[in-house]
């Protein structure tokens, strides 16, 4: 008789990677929508759509409004993913490529993990820590080594950190609020709570005459795929395993956003991505295994 073998993955994994998956070619995407169009309505005009999409899901599934509390974090998240990473990545890839984006955005893991221990009072173990930054370290070898950085710290450099530490945040944030409100409707609300800023400066900055298909293609992905419903799933993941814990999956992104740039805007990128994938897969792996400890007692909410 053969032994049965059933690997189960937690809900909490699974979704996590669905979302990676759907951030992973944000840089591209936007790196193609900012050449024909504004970087600040790239920005704001993303997340304007969303929050047009928002408003029809919470009427749809009835979602009760958020209390005050939860308000004053909804800002916070917003903060950081719907204006915060959006605008600076946009400014930066004005004059940067996807791949070298991709260098700085190898540490949003870190530091979404330390904003875990801030706002989410997640307490991961050392062992976690030493997983997370063998990871770290080795796409950052990759990225330096044959993804496609080159120069000194420039004012793109500076855009894109500024981005990792706000990004950082609202993942924090709002994966630790989605144990409240549920995943989908914490962005749904962030994007909501945004609208008052990112309206009149999208229609301030819109100017078509130079957009094209390929542009108006990738606006179409950054709105409805890196600003609404990748964040279903990633928020809904952040709750379910951890803010500290599944944002670590997100050490594959930066390998999978240079295989994305080398097939789609024609970037090289060598064979080294074979052997670094490896190593963050088991790198992820070992921080899935870490038992992360929490000071305040939170249940995960279903996707809502």
């Amino acid at each position: 008789m053969r032994a049965k073998s059933n690997v189960i993955v937690p809900a909490g994994v699974t979704l996590g990677a669905l979302g990676v998956l759907g951030f992973s070619f944000s840089l591209p995407a936007t790196r193609l929508a900012v050449a024909g169009l504004d970087p600040w309505f790239v920005a704001f005009g993303r997340a304007l759509v969303a929050g047009v999409l928002a408003i029809g899901y919470l009427a749809l599934s009835r979602a009760p409004l958020p209390s005050v509390t939860q308000v004053r974090r909804l800002v916070i998240v917003a903060a950081g993913i719907v204006i915060g990473f959006p605008l600076f990545t946009s400014l930066a890839l004005t004059t940067q490529t996807s791949a070298h984006g991709a260098v700085v955005v190898t540490v949003l893991p870190m530091f979404t993990a330390i904003w875990a221990v801030v706002r989410a009072s997640e307490r991961p173990p050392v062992a976690f820590w030493l997983s997370s930054g063998a990871g770290l370290l080795a796409v950052l070898a990759f990225v330096a080594t044959g993804g496609g950085f080159s120069g000194s710290l420039n004012v793109a450099d500076v855009y894109l950190l500024v981005a990792v530490v706000l990004c950082g945040l609202g993942y924090a944030e709002g994966g630790a609020l989605s144990r409240e409100l549920g995943g989908a409707r914490t962005v749904c609300w962030a994007l909501v709570v945004s609208l008052p800023v990112t309206l009149p400066i999208s229609l301030y900055t819109a100017d078509f005459s130079r957009a094209t298909g390929v542009v108006w293609l990738s606006f179409a992905y950054v709105s409805l795929i890196s600003m609404f419903l990748g964040f279903f799933a990633w928020y809904a993941g952040l709750a379910a395993g951890g803010v500290a814990k599944i944002g670590q999956i997100q050490l594959a992104q930066p390998v999978l956003t240079l295989m994305w740039s080398a097939l789609v805007l024609g970037e090289p990128v060598g064979w080294p991505a074979l052997a670094t994938a490896a190593v963050v897969v088991v790198c992820v792996v070992l921080t899935q295994r870490s038992r992360v400890t929490s000071t305040t007692a939170a249940v995960a909410q279903p996707v809502r």
